[in-house]
């Protein structure tokens, strides 16, 4: 039985190409375009398919794609021979015009439409497309509520404009909110360019920017750490289990998609370092162990608590925070619905699960450990991104300076 074969037209190319399907039977040749195109390098040859990389987020519906065509032309012609019908290239051709024909008009959808496919089939983490659920859902509420159909060529700057306020004046969402549904909207229109849905670039306008102000997120000084890990939880194990994970990124900076993949062997040079392939980003990291994560490891036999769902976490941490008497005042001053708006908290009321991480890497930089180096663990890319991440106010900052050669 003959098989279907896909090759790139361009195989040494830089720029997307295409790919064509090939069916040799009888001593005849089908060669059909597929009408899909793709980096080479993104291309496995031998498998003759997308490789699976973040990379290349859409490979799960390329190959899928590929998938059904190599399916549709090997069973037409086992039909043609069972029926006794002459097999030509041209009649292999038919049902395979016919299915590409029936896909592309499914794929002239709206741009809500688009986003559902997107959310349905993009090989995303759960965070990401449970983000991608909820700009659908204000796309539609604004959808509802102009009632006018949102199009691929209504993304412009009017749209932009319109929307962003509807987002703050009626719903009175905050800027960063606002931001992250514009930076979405971004990620969904480069996509439909790129699957040649659209060719319209309004999106790409200076004006066409994300909005953000400096988010105000706290971190754990050293000393409330410190507490933590003095908590005598011997009789609750919950909350036991909990704290001792939390610490642990506080003191290693991973994140906790991180944490749930630790092994023992993930513990090298005599289980003083740790290394591990993040997540996120595919990176390799390699972070030196504080004595009090190697007790907490040696604790659960070197494999840390499992992980539980982001909500309970941050919900224990409250408590934990609580008992720990994290209990300083804190002011939040955001703006929401347009206006500037200051509330008070306890700061164990604002511990959450990231609070780890950025206590990780601010303690790290007050006390000295070079920009360079804690970068390497936490992935940012550039010395300004990782300022913003931290936090330090101007008491931390005048007392990280205190011992500088300047000031004596």
């Amino acid at each position: 039985m003959p098989e279907a074969t896909f090759v790139l037209k361009e195989p040494k190319s830089n720029e997307p190409t295409l790919v064509y399907l090939f069916f040799r039977f009888s001593g005849q040749k089908l060669k059909f375009s597929t009408g899909q195109k793709i980096y080479p390098k993104f291309w496995n040859e031998n498998s003759q398919s997308a490789k699976e990389t973040r990379q290349f987020a859409q490979y799960s519906e390329f190959n899928s794609l590929l998938k059904s065509l190599r399916n549709i032309v090997e069973t037409e012609y086992r039909s043609l021979l069972i029926d006794g019908v002459p097999v030509t290239p041209e009649r292999l051709k038919v049902p395979l015009n016919e299915f590409l024909q029936k896909m592309n008009k499914e794929d002239n959808k709206s741009f809500l439409d688009f986003i559902d496919t997107v959310i349905r089939t993009a090989n995303k983490r759960p965070n990401t497309i449970k983000q991608y659920v909820t700009n659908y859902n204000r796309l539609l509420e604004y959808q509802e509520y102009t009632k006018k159909k949102i199009e691929f060529d209504t993304i412009d700057l009017n749209f932009y404009e319109d929307f962003i306020k509807y987002l703050t004046n009626k719903k009175g969402y905050g800027i960063n909110t606002v931001g992250t549904v514009i930076k979405n909207i971004k990620v969904f229109m480069n996509e439909a360019v790129e699957r040649g849905l659209t060719t319209n670039m309004q999106f790409k306008s200076k004006r066409f920017k994300k909005t953000e102000e400096p988010s105000e997120s706290i971190y754990l000084t050293r000393d409330e750490i410190k507490r933590l890990l003095e908590l005598d939880l011997s009789q609750n194990k919950r909350l036991d289990k909990v704290r001792d994970l939390f610490l642990i990124g506080c003191h290693t900076g991973l994140r906790f998609s991180d944490l749930a993949q630790l092994r023992d062997e993930n513990l090298i040079d005599n289980r003083t370092k740790v290394k591990i392939r993040t997540q996120k980003t595919g990176a390799t990291v390699i972070i030196p162990l504080t004595s009090a994560v190697k007790n907490i490891l040696a604790k659960y036999d070197g494999v840390p608590p499992q992980v539980i769902s982001n909500q309970k976490m941050n919900q224990y941490l409250k408590e934990l925070g609580q008992l720990a008497e994290i209990d300083e005042n804190i002011l939040i001053t955001a703006t929401k619905g347009g206006k500037r708006q200051s509330e008070a908290y306890k700061k164990y009321d604002l511990i959450t699960v990231h609070t780890a991480r950025r206590s990780f890497a601010t303690n790290a930089y007050l006390n000295g450990v070079p920009t360079i180096s804690i970068m390497k663990i936490t992935g940012h890319s550039t010395e300004k991104a990782f300022m913003k991440y931290i936090k330090i106010s101007q008491e931390d900052n005048a007392n990280k300076l205190l011992n500088h050669p300047f000031f004596q």
